[in-house]
């Protein structure tokens, strides 16, 4: 197994923002957004450089393609947040509380989900590489159709996940404490899990495979 590479973040100093909404194909370096209600602003390609976003809701936020580079965003919460095609690289995410978050078709690389909840995360064919989740809990994850390399579950709950149709390498299960696979038990050529967790996929297996257990 390869382990994944994480984000070395160096944040310089920060300057408080202080403008309005976010706006389409904006481009913002070295600001931290602190405490801010951003639900509904529409940041749409926007790029964020060395940027810090912090408790800020983010509540039906137009993030689609926006850009996060050698950024933090620490508890920010929110539902239905767009960050449909989406870059994020060198990016801790760290303490969130989202829902119903649209990440289909986004990139990440050397990214870090640390902490806090996220439900129904829609990872559809996005690409992750040196991903780590990291002390979370995600319920019912859609990672269908993604490609996943080089990622990391550790001390993560993974409830009702789906990952139909993935492509998987070097991908670490053993250290997640809850392994719930709703869909695509047939996909996991590519990623390792514990003997405990074999024998709790193992009907799910069978069934994939068409073998009756009988007693």
């Amino acid at each position: 197994m390869k382990a994944a590479r994480r984000p070395e973040l160096r944040l310089p100093e920060l300057v408080a923002w202080e403008g309005g909404g976010l706006e389409p194909d904006g481009d913002y370096d070295g600001v931290e957004f602190a405490d801010l209600d951003l639900a509904g602003q529409e940041g749409i390609g926007a790029r964020f450089m060395d940027c810090a976003v912090r408790r800020c809701a983010l509540d039906e936020a137009g993030l689609a393609k926006a850009r996060f580079l050698d950024s933090v965003l620490e508890g920010v919460r929110g539902v239905g947040t767009d960050l449909s095609g989406a870059s994020l690289r060198d990016v801790e995410l760290v303490d969130a509380r989202l829902g119903g978050v649209q990440m289909h078709g986004a990139v990440l690389e050397r990214v870090v989900v640390r902490g806090g909840k996220i439900d129904y995360l829609n990872l559809r064919k996005a690409r992750l590489k040196d991903v780590v989740f990291e002390g979370c809990v995600l319920v019912e994850p859609d990672f269908a159709g993604a490609v996943l390399e080089r990622v990391e579950f550790r001390d993560c709950a993974l409830r009702g996940v789906d990952f139909s149709g993935v492509r998987l390498q070097d991908v670490d299960l053993r250290e997640a404490t809850e392994l719930g696979i709703a869909r695509g038990v047939d996909a996991l050529a590519g990623a390792v899990i514990s003997p405990a967790q074999l024998f709790d996929l193992a009907p799910a297996l069978a069934s994939q495979l068409g073998v009756r257990v009988l007693g």
